[in-house]
């Protein structure tokens, strides 16, 4: 009768079932998603800041064309 401990057949672990695939790759896609999301909230933020600076652009322009220019801006 053989040993078992001597025994030459490959086992394969039962973590590497379909199983764990399927939950890897939804942890990957969890941490995925989650990335774009945080980079999605920062493309944001930084479109609201390129607004708000336009904004202040246009409002120094403005007073400087007063100022400077020698009147009341034309575009509004």
């Amino acid at each position: 009768m053989p040993n078992d401990a001597f025994s030459i057949t490959p086992t394969i672990p039962t973590a590497f079932g379909a199983g764990y695939l399927q939950s890897v790759m939804n942890w990957q896609m969890a941490v995925g998603k989650s990335m774009l999301l945080a980079q999605r909230e920062q493309w944001e933020m930084l479109a609201a800041r390129q607004r708000s600076m336009g904004a202040v652009q246009r409002e120094l322009m403005d007073q400087w064309i007063c100022r400077f220019g020698g009147g009341v801006p034309l575009d509004g």
